[in-house]
C-alpha cells in the first residue's frame, strides 16, 4: 500500500501549471466558498464516495486542508481507496494563500 507525501506551495504551483494534478479541498463549504485554489473541488463526507468513483486513480491527488494537518489524514486515506499519487499541501490553503496573496 502506498502512502502519500508532503508537497509545498511552489511545488503545487508548479503542478498546476502543467495541469497535471487533481486538487481536493476539505475545509467547511463556507471556508470554500470564501476562496480556494483554482479547480479545487470540495470533498466532504456527503460526496466522498461519489468523487472515488469519478476520480481519475492514477493522475496526482493534492489534499489541503486549512494548515496542512487534516490534510495528511485524508490524504492517507485516499491511499488506502486507491489512488496511487497522493499529497498533502504543506501548511494548507492558509500557505497557498499567503503566497498567493
Amino acid at each position: 500500500m502506498s502512502s502519500f507525501k508532503h508537497l509545498s506551495v511552489n511545488q503545487l504551483v508548479q503542478m498546476t501549471e502543467a495541469k497535471s494534478v487533481q486538487i481536493v479541498d476539505i475545509r467547511d463549504g463556507n471556508s470554500f466558498n470564501n476562496g480556494h485554489i483554482d479547480g479545487a473541488f470540495n470533498l466532504n463526507n456527503e460526496n466522498l464516495a461519489h468523487f472515488i468513483g469519478q476520480a481519475d486513480m492514477d493522475r496526482p491527488l493534492v489534499v489541503v486542508c486549512y494548515h496542512g494537518i487534516s490534510s495528511q489524514n485524508a490524504a492517507q486515506y485516499l491511499c488506502e481507496q486507491g489512488f496511487d499519487d497522493v499529497y498533502s499541501l504543506d501548511g494548507g490553503f492558509s500557505a497557498w494563500h499567503e503566497a498567493n496573496a
